[in-house]
């Protein structure tokens, strides 16, 4: 997680990555005296380091700065109840618009760690809709990954996507950029819909009068049936116009929708196969998951039958992730951090871990691709089912079908069906992983 500071003196950026077992979380921070400026050197995560100096008359003040620095200190000692009361006491003393979106962004940290995903998304939801908070900041911190796979991660993030009040319009703004790169042209579309509706109206409106002269006829009266078709040709044409504008305006919320769903499946976590846990996002490049949705029975005998073709298929990537429909209990997920001993949290890495700086690394790209085998299991799995339902719907597939999405190198969804896939057929589609047409994918 980014981390923010406010201190009177100086501020820093440092390029750290380097992770406690004790803090699930990285905080904002608020500093009172001076930081320390580090430069990163090659693309990363930003988070702010801070150095405190304080005497001892300012430590017994309490303030809301000193609280949500006790509460950090405590967070990070695993005493995540007695944290969330001091970030619940700063935002009782007054605080400034940065220190209260900083306590209340470590008190939503506090919630997640304790499953509380309600009371979590109150506290983001009052920080973006409040204190600016930028969604991006909730939707991109690998260490809120627990949180997003969350059904109150689902609703926070559709009311983003629609833009209400209480949350903001910052992210609706991010998916309207992403589609206006998807759709260059529709802005040009919409431009001439508009200037050639209101054309249309403006000669309608000069038209009406000639065509009510024209009936009433007389010698000076236009011909009624070149203004009747003057007339009738301005309002099919606005008619015609405004359907192309709605229709394009539909086409843009499918877009948006999509758009949406696509970092939904994003944030979904995997279990692989030696225990670790990571986001499908960590495996672009390195994988083709192969989801396979339905009852137990029949995807067992669609893994039985993969079994048949294990070393072709492991040779173009494919990773299965069965999906068994109405299994959606809460996963016995080891705790990890707060309190563990050392060894046995570095044995299964947060969710969140941050993959971008592992992957600038030849060396840990590699041992990743060591723990990926031909089959993952899949966490929070209610998660799971409600965007493999909500991609029926799309695909006008009925919700809780037997079905089967292979998704590319790049996460996006390459195709689907109905049913469960046909191997051979998988097998001959598939380019193997050195191929040519699989680097175009990445």
């Amino acid at each position: 997680m980014a981390a923010f500071a406010l201190n009177q003196q100086l501020l820093c950026f440092s390029n750290s990555h380097s992770r406690t077992t004790t803090k699930p979380c990285s905080a904002w921070l608020l500093s009172s005296k001076t930081s320390v400026f580090s430069i990163p050197r090659k693309k990363g995560r930003f988070s702010l380091t801070s150095c405190n100096s304080q005497s001892s008359s300012e430590a017994n003040t309490q303030t809301a700065e000193s609280c949500v620095n006790l509460g950090l200190s405590l967070f990070s000692k695993g005493r995540v109840k007695d944290a969330l009361v001091q970030f619940e006491t700063a935002l009782d003393l007054d605080p400034t618009p940065r220190e209260a979106q900083a306590a209340l962004y470590n008190k939503a940290c506090c919630h997640a760690y304790l499953r509380e995903g309600k009371k979590a998304a109150d506290c983001l939801r009052t920080a973006l809709g409040e204190y600016n908070l930028k969604f991006g900041t909730v939707l991109n911190d690998p260490d809120l990954a627990s949180f997003r796979a969350l059904p109150e991660f689902k609703e926070l993030q559709e009311e983003a996507r629609l833009g209400g009040e209480d949350i903001g319009y910052g992210f609706r703004r991010d998916l309207k950029l992403i589609s206006e790169v998807q759709a260059p042209f529709r802005g040009v579309r919409r431009f001439f819909y508009v200037a050639f509706s209101a054309a249309a109206g403006i000669s309608l409106l000069f038209t009406i009068p000639r065509l009510f002269r024209a009936i009433k006829g007389g010698g000076d009266a236009p011909d009624l049936w070149e203004t009747a078709g003057n007339a009738a040709t301005n309002i099919g044409g606005i008619i015609v116009l405004v359907a192309l504008f709605l229709w394009d305006n539909k086409k843009e919320e499918e877009q948006l929708a999509q758009i949406t769903r696509d970092e939904t499946l994003s944030r979904l976590p995997l279990r692989l196969s030696t225990n670790r846990v990571v986001e499908l996002v960590q495996l672009r490049d390195t994988v083709r998951p192969v989801i396979l949705a339905g009852k137990k029975e029949t995807v067992s005998v669609a893994m039985q039958k993969a079994e048949r073709f294990r070393t072709e298929l492991l040779r173009r990537g494919v990773l299965l992730v069965p999906v068994i429909w109405g299994e959606s209990r809460a996963p016995d997920v080891e705790k990890k951090g707060f309190g563990a001993r050392q060894k046995a949290a570095a044995s299964v890495p947060s969710i969140g871990e941050d993959f971008e700086k592992r992957t600038q690394s030849v060396i840990a790209k590699s041992k990743l691709k060591a723990e990926i085998r031909f089959r993952a299991e899949v966490v929070s799995p209610a998660e799971w089912e409600r965007w493999i339902r909500d991609q029926q719907k799309s695909e006008g597939v009925t919700p809780g079908e037997d079905v089967y999405i292979i998704l590319r190198l790049d996460g996006r969804v390459r195709r689907s069906g109905k049913g469960m896939p046909d191997w051979p057929q998988i097998v001959n589609e598939l380019p193997p992983m050195e191929a040519f047409l699989s680097k175009l994918e990445r």
